[in-house]
């Protein structure tokens, strides 16, 4: 019996799980493809001396400093749904790759460490999602150890983030106390059982809070504790409402242990019951409805050599509007071309398998050969456009150049390839040619991971001298005002991957007493390039 188009499209559940650094991001990640049995064997993301590595995390360099690094996509299948996640970075340095992930997905998971609460790069992602109105549900880890008190932590989120919580179960201890979790609406606890962090466990005993075994098994003390705060909850806490939930007003909260496979299955129930799948995309021409039978979206991301046994270039495709079909063709927008996408590909991490059909809401990766960029649109009629891709100005400033003339040739097609995935920003020296570019990142971090890929992927040795500046600003083409600012000891005058003239400066300070002495007036932005 053949699916209907509604009922693929309302199958889907797309998100990202947003966190800062070390909150379990990965982890949590893994448990999910753990019991929606994509994996076997969960791995950790710092696990180094077992050899077991996150899936999610593919890169190499990602293994060895057990940090993502970049935005992993998989897809599985679990209980009548197709699940798309997009495990992100939580390093602020790497917030780029971040935000612009976050325009591909319809829900978000924040996951929080139950012993440091609501930290720097967790209100930033949440800001994000906020202005967008991505419906975000909260996952608080590591009940497993010692952390601050369950409710101290519902107010964090409420007045650090603006945002109202509702609980929808409740954790029974913590640390080497921690017995289990209660779920508020069936009254049902689900016992605490470490069993092996890395396969499935067995079920843990449970029951209903009214049992007299499961509360024998909770203890007195620990009873008492729970029904407080129950109470507590169901007098003083909010009310559940989804349509707040699906405006991003209110976030349902959740507890567990990631690392230990507690909570998780409880978690993703209840999520796919709760969150959004597709939503209408706003556009140029009005609201898109995703059941529309055109086939219409966008590149949210660009990743090169992610096979290093064929170097190919991999343009991550988010399905907004209809159907995919194996070897259709699409109009790139930018360009007004036709383009045969002939083999979508699935993703899975680093793992890819060919897609006879794919729908709004799935992610698809396709290769490219230098075609697309990050934020193009392909639909089957021309003239469509979704909102604008979020756009980072770079931070810090290095001119990058090879160590030996003869991989000049590799160091350029790097250079150029390492851009096109946004990764970084490229510029050129007036004077200089193509083998010392200046480089433009948002944090140094980047750095690093340019010369390590640079090494790796392309073979090519370098040399990163930091410079001085710490903003850039673009300028239009005046000849009397570029010679003051290339005359200036404060400013660098450069040209971008467009030939758009750009000024490095030392600071905003500097920039804002330049433009004012000169009635210079600079952009926060390239202009937009249509072709």
């Amino acid at each position: 019996m053949s699916v209907s188009l509604k009922d693929e499209i309302q199958s889907r559940k797309t998100f990202a799980i947003i966190s800062h650094p070390d909150a379990g991001k990965t982890t949590l990640t893994e448990k999910l493809l753990l019991f929606g049995g994509a994996i076997h064997l969960a791995g950790n993301v710092k696990a180094r001396k077992t050899q077991r590595y996150a899936t999610s995390d593919w890169m190499e360099l990602e293994r060895q400093r057990g940090i993502s690094i970049t935005s992993s996509a998989m897809q599985f299948n679990y209980k009548e749904h197709v699940i798309n996640i997009l495990d992100t970075p939580g390093h602020q340095d790497f917030s780029e790759d971040t935000y612009r992930t976050l325009t591909a997905v319809d829900s978000a998971v924040m996951l929080i460490d139950v012993a440091k609460g609501v930290e720097v790069q967790t209100i930033k992602l949440f800001e994000v999602c906020k202005r967008r109105g991505i419906p975000i549900f909260t996952f608080i880890n590591k009940l497993d150890r010692e952390g601050k008190d369950p409710i101290d932590l519902m107010d964090e989120v409420e007045k650090v983030l603006g945002i109202e919580a509702y609980a929808m179960n409740w954790p029974i201890g913590m640390g080497g106390n921690f017995k289990g979790i209660y779920d508020r609406q069936n009254r049902y606890v689900v016992r605490y059982d470490a069993g092996t962090r890395y396969e499935k466990s067995s079920a843990p005993q449970s029951g209903q809070i009214d049992d007299p075994e499961v509360q024998a098994g909770i203890g007195e003390e620990l009873l008492q504790h729970l029904q407080g705060d129950i109470e507590l909850l169901d007098m003083a806490g909010n009310r559940f409402d989804l349509e707040r939930v699906n405006r991003g007003e209110v976030t349902p909260v959740f507890f567990g242990s990631a690392l230990n496979n507690f909570g998780v299955p409880n978690f993703l129930d209840s999520f796919l019951q709760l969150a959004p799948g597709p939503g209408a995309r706003t556009s140029n021409q009005g609201e898109l409805d995703p059941m529309s039978p055109q086939f219409s979206g966008f590149v949210f991301k660009i990743q090169a050599n992610m096979n290093a046994m064929h170097r190919d270039r991999i343009a991550f495709i988010r399905i907004c509007t209809g159907k995919y079909e194996r070897g259709m063709n699409v109009i790139h927008t930018r360009s007004h071309r036709k383009l045969r996408l002939a083999q979508p590909q699935q993703l899975f991490a680093q793992e890819r398998t060919i897609l006879d059909e794919a729908y709004a809401g799935d992610i698809i990766g396709v290769h490219d050969n230098g075609i697309l960029r990050i934020g193009d649109v392909l639909a089957e009629k021309d003239g469509l456009e979704f909102e604008a891709m979020p756009f980072f100005s770079p931070e810090n400033f290095a001119r990058v150049s090879i160590k030996n003339a003869l991989k000049r040739k590799q160091f350029i097609k790097g250079i150029q390839e390492l851009e096109e995935e946004g990764a970084i920003h490229v510029f050129h020296d007036l004077n200089i040619g193509v083998e010392a570019p200046i480089i433009g990142v948002v944090g140094q971090l980047q750095f690093d991971v340019l010369e390590y890929r640079l090494r790796d992927e392309y073979g090519v040795d370098v040399e990163i001298n930091h410079l001085p500046y710490e903003i850039v600003r673009w300028i239009a083409k005046d000849e009397e005002k570029i010679r003051i600012l290339k005359d200036s000891s404060m400013s660098m005058v450069v040209l971008d991957k467009d030939e758009n003239y750009a000024v490095l400066l030392l600071d905003k300070w500097k920039a804002n007493w330049m433009s004012e002495r000169y009635a210079i007036e600079f952009m926060d932005r390239p202009p937009v390039l249509t072709v």
